[in-house]
């Protein structure tokens, strides 16, 4: 009998480009882009298995000598149509690297305004355009020559670009002002200026069947949906959960399906794409879910855990985690790139994950009965002498600040407290901050440390209320 009889025959027709179906291989990479080791980590998704990384720079304190020359803050990912070039975006060096998909090989580097996030390849590959959210324009580069050819001048802040599968439109969403911006590629002009729910949107996905845009809105913890066609019009509003940070799509033969990675929840949520969008899996996968990706043959997508240094590869017609694989330190982007390396083994100019791979992971809970929904994941990367915390928190007030101690016990009255960082929340009350420092006394996970630290949040104004502070066990990993 059929499969059509029995459920939907969807082909996979994986976006960006709504290619053919491509089974996983030896020959296929996923990468990641991996913010606090300035790394690119190389797995195998027929193994699932860490390659290597792409070493683009040192990690701080180093990177931050006046007489560094490396990348720094490591964080977007595109890949060009014939497989062969990966553009890796640097928010702080503001540069573009091309690496050589086949010898993982820098081919070359560009730079263009201050804080690029992310870039994206046209469908027939000639241009590159890579969103400068530091200001207020597309960059666009001719990614044969090195250089760039034009701007598209935009609203402040351009979060991302991408193209629909067919090339006729771009469309651009903001991560400072609420609008999703429609460009014509061949003229490079606006075409429509369409409201964005809230300024945050720092990643957008168009469907393989060129019919809908989804943006994500991390500020309010939300999902946009518009047409992909004339004119444009806003389709539905999703509300998803705290830290909502990439999206994309897979189809299967059970339909077509959007996943979402949620931050703040340590989930995935997955929706089945009709006339009314359907959550019909929520998916548990670790620490700070961020960037996301499918497979060639929609069979499997691939998720970045940006406080838990590990790669997840989910199962889409199960919708469970199948695989688990380490990365490099504070991964933002990821990408899976089918046919990456058509010969070889493809681990040439690969490193060891080296230092990277020393993290410590911790869990904040609620404190009090004022906040009883507040948590907190913890990741301590270590940079060598020193180390880089970074707190992702949900279930506070929103818009709000918040105080970060090391504090000399875990219960009130908590001892002598020295100030890390500031805390602010987003309108959902949700929040992300980073603190270094010789950080491995958190918890005793530095046996020659005289004694432990622990974390505690607290009223910026009163330090003796708290209302975050780590628990007695914690899930310590070097």
């Amino acid at each position: 009998m059929s499969c059509c009889l029995l459920v939907p025959c969807v082909k996979a027709q994986q976006a960006p480009w709504a290619s053919k179906d491509i089974s996983i291989s030896s020959h296929d990479r996923v990468y990641t882009a991996d913010q606090t080791s300035n790394t690119i980590s190389v797995i195998d998704p027929s193994e699932d298995k860490l390659l290597g990384v792409i070493r683009l720079g040192d990690p701080v304190p180093g990177a931050l000598s006046p007489l560094y020359k490396g990348q720094l803050l490591v964080h977007g990912l595109g890949y060009s149509p014939d497989s062969k070039t990966l553009a890796v975006v640097s928010v702080g060096s503001n540069s573009v690297t091309l690496i050589d998909t086949a010898t993982n090989k820098v081919k070359g580097v560009l730079y263009v305004g201050r804080s690029p996030h992310e870039a994206f390849f046209t469908p027939n590959g000639r241009e590159l355009w890579v969103t400068v959210r530091g200001e207020n324009y597309v960059s666009v580069i001719d990614p044969a020559q090195m250089k760039e050819t034009r701007r598209v001048e935009l609203a402040n802040g351009p979060g991302m670009t991408m193209f629909g599968p067919d090339g006729k439109y771009a469309f651009v969403c903001s991560s400072f002002t609420p609008e999703l911006a429609v460009i014509d590629v061949a003229s490079h002009k606006i075409v429509k200026r369409i409201p964005q729910l809230s300024p945050f949107s720092p990643n957008i996905a168009i469907a393989p069947e060129n019919d809908e845009v989804w943006i994500t809105l991390k500020d309010v913890g939300k999902v946009q949906i518009y047409s992909a066609k004339p004119p444009f019009d806003r389709k539905a509003v999703l509300d998803t959960g705290p830290i909502t940070n990439h999206v994309n799509f897979a189809n299967n033969r059970n339909g077509k399906f959007a996943y979402v990675t949620i931050g703040g929840a340590n989930e995935v949520k997955a929706f089945r794409r009709d006339t009314t969008p359907e959550l019909v899996a929520t998916i548990p996968v670790g620490e700070l879910p961020h960037g996301i990706w499918p497979s060639g043959d929609g069979s499997r997508v691939y998720v970045a855990l940006e406080n838990g240094e590990h790669c997840v590869a989910i199962d889409t017609v199960t919708n469970k985690v199948i695989a688990n694989i380490p990365i490099g330190q504070t991964t933002q982007a990821l990408v899976y790139v089918p046919n990456a390396v058509p010969n070889g083994s493809g681990s040439e100019n690969l490193m060891p994950l080296g230092v990277a791979a020393n993290t410590a992971r911790l869990h904040l809970e609620s404190r009090g009965t004022a906040l009883p929904n507040a948590q907190a994941s913890v990741a301590v990367n270590s940079l060598g002498l020193l180390d880089l915390v970074q707190i992702a928190a949900k279930g506070l007030s929103p818009q709000a600040q918040y105080q970060v101690y090391l504090a000399e016990s875990n219960k009130s009255p908590f001892g002598k407290l020295e100030p890390l960082a500031v805390l602010k929340t987003n309108p959902d009350g949700a929040g992300i901050v980073q603190a270094i420092g010789p950080l491995k006394v958190l918890g005793g996970s530095d046996s020659s440390a005289p004694s432990p630290r622990f974390l505690i949040v607290t009223d910026i104004k009163d330090s003796s209320q708290a209302v975050l502070r780590q628990g007695n066990s914690a899930s310590l990993d070097h």
